[in-house]
């Protein structure tokens, strides 16, 4: 359930879910430990398990919990409720009443006091589908990014939802930014702004909420994936 993938970053694998037209999706959860006794930083929350909940636990007291884009937010609520004392930040866009749950602090290009200096951030706006915070954490050298960029195992799928995946880019051989987001971009430039300070980021690790992480040329990745974009 829970593993190591760098300098204070771990790693949850949580339950798939179904969005629509019945598309299940593998879940990924970061947990990050911020210095100057900042406490858990808490990307992406998956399903809190009695399991998640003890894991967590041993690494530290919960201070941050944060929804990286405005699809990610279905097991916020349940997180703020078990950990009151964290703080809620959310991607532009997504509003209490979508995510059944207060909303203390909005996202934007500035990092918070609270993770300044240890990790870099960057929104990815002008998308019709998401607006989408990208995030750098230093320490590992780690890109973290949500539904920008997948990489669903082949197989994942079955009969026309496997056709519609592999089109769409979802389940290609490498990671990709799905054909869907690349339709949805309306404003070009801004987004190719904002991929080009993410790949300025020393990256050297990659973990993506739907794919496989990336333990080394996570910079490499990230520039093939965005080719498209940057070319």
């Amino acid at each position: 359930m829970m593993s190591p993938f760098g300098p204070e970053l771990w790693l949850f694998d949580g339950p798939a879910v179904t969005g629509s037209a019945g598309f299940r999706f593998p879940t990924r959860m970061a947990v990050i430990r911020l210095p100057r006794e900042a406490g858990l930083w808490i990307w992406s929350p998956v399903d809190l398990t009695a399991e998640v909940v003890r894991a967590v636990d041993s690494l530290g007291p919960v201070g941050h919990l944060v929804a990286p884009n405005t699809l990610h937010h279905m097991f916020l609520a349940q997180w703020a409720a078990h950990y009151p004392e964290a703080r809620v930040h959310a991607a532009p866009g997504l509003t209490e009443q979508v995510a059944a749950t207060r909303i203390d602090a909005r996202l934007d290009d500035a990092p918070d006091p609270a993770w300044a200096g240890a990790m870099d951030q960057v929104i990815l706006r002008g998308n019709r589908l998401t607006t989408e915070v990208v995030f750098f954490h230093r320490a590992s050298s780690t890109v973290l990014v949500t539904d920008l960029v997948q990489h669903i195992p082949r197989g994942w799928y079955r009969g026309w939802r496997a056709v519609v995946a592999r089109l769409d880019l979802m389940t290609a051989s490498a990671p990709s930014v799905p054909r869907k987001f690349r339709m949805a971009m309306r404003d070009r430039p801004a987004a190719r702004a904002a991929v080009g300070r993410i790949l300025d980021w020393p990256a050297e690790r990659l973990v993506m909420a739907h794919g496989t992480p990336v333990p080394s040329d996570g910079q490499d990745v990230l520039r093939q994936a965005f080719r498209w974009l940057i070319r």
